[in-house]
């Protein structure tokens, strides 16, 4: 997918990794660290994730379809580069995700005397909300970086051309 109704897709597809990335950090803190949002939220959020797992190769393609077509420049080599690592981050979010979604689910299959032997500690609890928060934060920034690194290098191009 390199175009969407004549533009470049990857100007479009950005967008929803923009939006749904930090939506799903911000999901996995709220599950990791809140039992009622876990409860409700924390299959979602693994869905969502999972998505955003998806949806971050197929941005990240039509982007380096779309880099060979613009003028080539330092700040567009750097947004390209920089845009490699949102996988990573997508695939913590997601992995972290999921394991919050099998602990919440493991507790709720397990009968109430056998709930001290479920995963669910509070101390594996502490150390997975506080994994959650650090990979949610990094993953954040990573986005910032990305999209402002990908805003100079357009804003340089457009205007470069007027």
């Amino acid at each position: 997918m390199q175009t969407i109704n004549g533009l470049p897709a990857h100007v479009l597809l950005v967008h929803a990794v923009v939006v749904l990335l930090p939506l799903a950090a911000v999901l996995l803190v709220l599950t990791a660290v809140w039992p009622a949002a876990r409860r409700r939220l924390s299959g979602p959020n693994a869905v969502l994730a999972l998505l955003v797992v998806i949806l971050v190769p197929i941005t990240t393609s039509a982007g380096e379809w779309l880099e060979g077509r613009v003028a080539d420049n330092s700040l567009v080599r750097r947004h390209a580069e920089l845009g490699d690592t949102a996988i990573y981050a997508a695939i913590a979010i997601a992995a972290l995700a999921v394991i919050v979604w099998w602990r919440e689910r493991h507790l709720d299959s397990t009968p109430a005397r056998g709930r001290d032997l479920a995963p669910r500690s509070s101390a594996v609890t502490a150390v997975v909300a506080v994994v959650a928060c650090l990979v949610s934060s990094m993953a954040v920034v990573d986005v910032v970086k990305i999209g402002d690194s990908g805003a100079q290098a357009s804003w340089s191009t457009w205007s470069s051309h007027q």
